[in-house]
């Protein structure tokens, strides 16, 4: 980072909210309050819960701190760069930046996949789902989900502190990793060629994963009666809903990133940038909560004096 000759980046997209950052200020205030106190609830209730103790619910409670990760590295940010006459970061703070909000996106997609691997043997393997979900295995998969896209991204983040910045302007809210390899003085193109790579070798795993565990449920569930069918799709709606939505958004900021999207108004962009980082972390809580029937009951335990009978049964492998 010696050679570095940019000090700070200029956030230009700040610029087109400026006449109503106060209002802005305040929704993001709001939203990262929000975040924290969902998935911080639905933590506190699973871990209080033995019955709640189920693998399932383990994956659940990680893409809950990995919401309040993902919104920490970037909500606080904003809201001290709304504020900023300069809308200016410093070089080292968007750097970090930049590990950040990479990380929890490829730890997001990590765990997805490894409660869609939990879904399948919930669903294909009913009676042995317990000896093959261990207390072993779930342990391994726990330290996967969080080790690998830190090692993954890392190796490939290595390359990015090397690159010194000439260029100092950044057409977005945030950081990320593409917009620093655009304002690298030199060619830094072969950066660009291993991210995408990196997007490949990263994601194509997870999407077999997920491909493949839905396609065995689908091929055990035609054989079902149309109530157990009903039974396991109401197990799998929590976890369809919150993978389509953070594909969506996935989806479109890789697209803003790598294309030229200047035909699209800039509040529209604004918006799609944000879409996967901020809806992500207050939609998930929400899907996983009331979706999720005996975490439901649980969480009206918590604000309902009254005892409120819970079937054991209830509880989904």
């Amino acid at each position: 980072m010696d050679n570095t000759t940019a000090l700070t980046f200029t956030m230009t997209a700040y610029a087109v909210m400026e006449n109503y950052k106060h209002g802005l200020f305040t929704f993001f205030l709001l939203l990262y309050v929000v975040t924290l106190t969902l998935n911080s609830l639905l933590i506190t209730v699973i871990h209080q819960n033995k019955q709640l103790h189920q693998p399932m619910n383990v994956f659940t409670c990680m893409l809950s701190i990995n919401e309040m990760y993902g919104s920490t590295a970037l909500l606080p940010a904003i809201m001290s760069l709304l504020m900023s006459e300069t809308h200016e970061i410093p070089t080292k703070w968007c750097m970090a930046q930049v590990y950040f909000l990479h990380t929890y996106a490829s730890a997001e997609f990590c765990i997805l996949a490894v409660m869609g691997y939990d879904r399948y043997v919930a669903i294909c393997y009913p009676l042995h789902y317990h000896s093959i979900m261990s207390n072993s295995r779930i342990g391994k998969l726990v330290a996967l989900t969080a080790l690998y896209p830190i090692i993954l991204f890392g190796c490939f983040y290595s390359l990015t502190l090397q690159l010194s910045f000439c260029g100092k302007v950044i057409p977005k809210l945030y950081c990320v990793n593409m917009e620093l390899v655009k304002n690298s003085c030199s060619n830094a193109s072969y950066i660009s060629i291993v991210g995408l790579l990196l997007i490949l070798v990263f994601i194509v795993p997870q999407v077999v994963m997920i491909v493949f565990s839905y396609a065995q449920i689908s091929r055990v569930c035609r054989k079902l009666s149309r109530e157990s069918q009903s039974n396991a799709l109401k197990t799998c709606i929590p976890h369809l809903l919150s993978l389509l939505n953070y594909s969506i958004g996935s989806f479109f900021e890789i697209i803003q990133t790598r294309f030229n999207m200047s035909y699209v108004a800039a509040e529209a962009r604004i918006f799609l940038s944000l879409y996967f980082i901020i809806i992500q972390p207050v939609v998930n809580p929400v899907i996983y909560g009331i979706g999720t029937q005996i975490i439901r009951v649980h969480i009206l335990k918590l604000f309902i004096r009254q005892k409120i009978p819970i079937n054991l049964a209830m509880i989904t492998a």
